[in-house]
Order: C-alpha cells, then structure tokens, then sequence
C-alpha cells in the first residue's frame, strides 16, 4: 500500500488565507495526499497569565496578540474545506484541546490527528477515538507508558489507528532521529507506523520511507525565511517536490523481498555465461 503523505501546514500560513492557499497549492503540485492543520482554543490552551506576557509578532506584542493572529475561524476553515475539495486533497487537524475537537466535528474529516504534546491528554484521546475515524497518533516525548495508554484508549473503542514515530524537537538534528524505532514500534504494537519529521533535508525521510512506513507527514513554507517557529524544521516548494518523488520511487524499489531472475536479466545472463556452459532459463 502506498505511503500517506501528509503537507503539515499547521501554523505556517501565519493566520493569512493566501498564504494557506498558496501552500494547499504546493501540496497538491508535489503530489501529496493530504494537508494539515492545528487547531486550537487560545483560552483554553493557555493561562491569562501567559497570554498577557509579551512578545513581539506582526499581531501586536503580546502572547494574546500572536496565538489569536495565528488562528483561523470557522468561515476560514469553510473556505480551507471548499479550496481542498475543488483542488481534491484530503485536509484535516490537530486538535489541542476539547472546544477545537468539537469544532472540527462541523467539517466531514476522513482523517483525526493527535500531536505528540496531546498524547497524554486522555480526555481528548477519548473524544477523538469515540469518533470511530482513523487516527494518526505522534509519539514525540512519548515514554512506551504513554503509547501504551494511548493505544489501549483507541483499542478500547475499537477506533482504527497508526502510530507515527516522531522527535520533537524543531529542528531535530539528524543523529536523533533513530528510525531503527519504527520497526519496533511495528513489533511491539502490531500496527502500522509512519514518520513525522522535523528534520532538515529529505535523507531522513527517504530512509524513513525505506523502513516501510504507512504514512509520512513533513511541515512545508513558501520559505523557510518566514515568520513563525516552526518554519526552520519546514521543507519549501521544491524540496517537497523531490521528497514525493523520491519517496514513490523508493516504494518501487522495495519490492517483494522474492529472489527470482527477472526477464530483463536472461539475455544478459545468456550473453556474459555463453562462453562456459549453454544457458538457459
């Protein structure tokens, strides 16, 4: 089956539906499956405290200002389901908190998604599993503790499911990226497994594909030079290009593991053995 490849937009269209369209674009040029999204609750993911804190963003100088900028609302999310549907990409979300899970449940999403920082938030595990879609589930600064509650909630449930291996860190430096983990993974929760990626360039991915993933899911920008936290572990236009390419090129060199001789072979055998022995096949 062919990998699911997933354009996380997340917050990188800095609140401006141009740019979100621009990227949906991108996603679809390069061939990927789906984009996706976060969505969240400003006052219910975070204290007044904190919100009243200050930081500089194009939206003002407070905390407030920056999370509220970044949020789209529910007729932007309309116009996200018609563009996606017009350019025939699958969309959906990441949901941080109950409100934003309720939320999404107004748009006809094939797909939920739980963030690696949302896995040990149970009440939203189960929320999301009640709904019965198959769930990508991210285990960044996840213990085999935290997996397992999280895989028991949609087993209970009977909630289809993948775990995606997954580093937290943004950018994450190549040498943690560990995709030995991924066929553990595999092993110990007999489930399919995909890749979420922060790193910089495409070889991990490549490899992570050679791994044989289910699903693999990337952050994208027009540039990586934009405002925003995560768009220095984002890939632009056309590394993504050559990150699906490259990807369902590696899934046609894999293979089915059977030692044969392919027909391409035989009058190259009989050529380079003809001196020796007739040869047949």
């Amino acid at each position: 089956m062919s990998i699911y490849i997933v354009a996380e937009i997340g917050i990188n269209h800095n609140g401006d539906m141009s740019i979100c369209k621009e990227l949906i674009d991108i996603a679809v040029v390069a061939g990927c499956d789906a984009v996706k999204f976060q969505k969240r609750d400003v006052d219910q993911v975070y204290t007044s405290e904190f919100l009243d804190t200050l930081r500089d963003s194009p939206w003002g100088n407070t905390q407030r200002d920056q999370k509220f900028g970044l949020e789209f609302s529910e007729t932007d999310y309309k116009e996200i389901a018609l563009y996606c549907d017009e350019k025939r990409i699958d969309w959906f979300a990441s949901s941080w908190d109950l409100e934003s899970q309720k939320f999404l449940r107004n748009f006809d999403l094939k797909y939920n998604k739980i963030a690696s920082a949302m896995i040990v938030y149970d009440d939203l595990l189960n929320m999301v599993a009640e709904e019965g879609k198959h769930t990508f589930i991210s285990t960044g600064m996840c213990t085999y503790e935290d997996i397992d509650q999280a895989v028991k909630i949609f087993t209970d449930h009977n909630c289809p499911f993948e775990l995606m291996h997954t580093v937290s860190t943004y950018p994450m430096q190549d040498q943690h990226a560990n995709l030995k983990l991924i066929n553990v993974l595999k092993d110990k929760y007999r489930c399919k497994v995909g890749y979420s990626g922060h790193e910089v360039g495409l070889a991990v991915s490549y490899a992570a594909a050679a791994q044989g993933i289910s699903s693999l899911e990337r952050h994208i920008t027009i540039s990586r030079s934009m405002y925003g936290s995560d768009q220095s572990a984002s890939i632009e236009p056309e590394a993504l290009r050559r990150l699906v390419g490259g990807v369902r090129k590696i899934e046609k060199a894999m293979g089915d593991g059977i030692k044969n001789i392919i027909k391409e072979e035989v009058p190259i055998a009989e050529k380079l053995r003809g001196h020796f022995k007739p040869y047949s096949i």
